[in-house]
């Protein structure tokens, strides 16, 4: 098999795996060009691997240890590409048996992917094994600048700045980091009640006292008892993050300003569908502790088009 046959296979493993479970996602990565697309799916499918690795059902230890042999690659893969990266994971294997670090050694060749950056992640999924808990808001944002504002900042180095735009990059990264933060806490808000039954808490324990909120962990249940007052409370709690995280949104979608129209288009789809369902959530703030809320696929599509039409910054 050719190099370029073994790279276009991994990228098409890559867009598989992300057409497949990045439902919100790919409504805005397919209205990229080819390049930065794969570029992308790469990028999605690795970080999809990593989270796996922190949110399966293996023992910690044998979690600790794929992050360290993930960690490893991606040194391996900056270094001396795709047959370093095999070489690392799995000694004696031939290059590209690992289609998604074949994917992301070749767009690390073709936009400046940082590996350190994406090392960021596999950080956030180590706080999630060691069951940190965020006392202030402050807190927590450290917590989502890895697991999210990283990916947000890898986006930008593919989508790259407008010739025109006359933006100073440092800003630009901020941005994007912002904008990385704001869908993080709208996946907290969604998943209170699945995170609370694998045992943890993502909401500041300051605001849950101020609220008067108790999250119950590890109970099939809820993570409420099923009270009227306290539900009451739920929902006050809610509202406020949701203020919170649409200040994030407002300071992360001037992004789009400085990007060109097709990357402009995918970031207004991608975030335009988090920003919705933050409004979803702030409008029925109590189901939060019954379900996990998300948009109908027609919804989503209606936003992605309004994306490519440049609506919604």
């Amino acid at each position: 098999m050719s190099t370029e046959t073994g790279v276009a296979e991994a990228y098409r493993h890559c867009e598989a795996v992300t057409r497949e479970q990045a439902a919100n996602f790919y409504y805005g990565i397919r209205l990229l060009p080819g390049e930065r697309r794969h570029a992308m799916c790469a990028v999605y499918a690795f970080a999809r691997r990593v989270d796996d690795i922190g949110d399966g059902t293996l023992a910690p230890e044998e979690k600790l240890r794929r992050l360290d042999e993930e960690t490893r690659a991606l040194a391996a893969n900056e270094a001396a590409g795709a047959t370093a990266v095999n070489a690392a994971r799995n000694p004696g294997a031939a290059s590209g048996e690992d289609q998604v670090l074949v994917a992301l050694a070749d767009a690390q060749r073709h936009f400046p992917i940082e590996s350190d950056v994406l090392g960021e992640l596999i950080e956030g999924v180590r706080m999630d094994l060691a069951g940190t808990s965020y006392e202030s808001f402050d807190e927590l944002v450290v917590y989502c600048r890895r697991v999210a504002g990283a990916i947000g900042r890898v986006c930008l180095a593919i989508f790259g700045l407008r010739d025109d735009a006359g933006a100073d990059p440092e800003h630009a990264a901020r941005l994007a980091d912002e904008l990385g933060v704001a869908l993080q806490l709208t996946n907290i808000l969604r998943d209170v009640r699945e995170d609370a039954q694998i045992g943890r808490v993502y909401l500041p324990s300051e605001d849950l006292r101020r609220f008067g909120v108790t999250i119950r962990t590890g109970s099939e249940d809820g993570p409420l008892d099923a009270d009227a007052e306290q539900l009451e409370r739920l929902s006050a709690l809610v509202r406020f993050e949701c203020e919170r995280a649409r200040e994030w949104f407002d300071r992360g979608m001037t992004l789009t300003s400085l990007l060109d129209r097709r990357s402009a288009a995918c970031v207004l789809a991608m975030a335009g569908i988090y920003r919705r369902l933050l409004d979803r959530i702030e409008q029925h703030p109590a189901e939060v502790a019954h379900r996990r809320m998300s948009l109908p696929a027609h919804e989503k599509a209606w936003v992605a088009a309004r994306g490519l039409l440049g609506v919604g910054a």
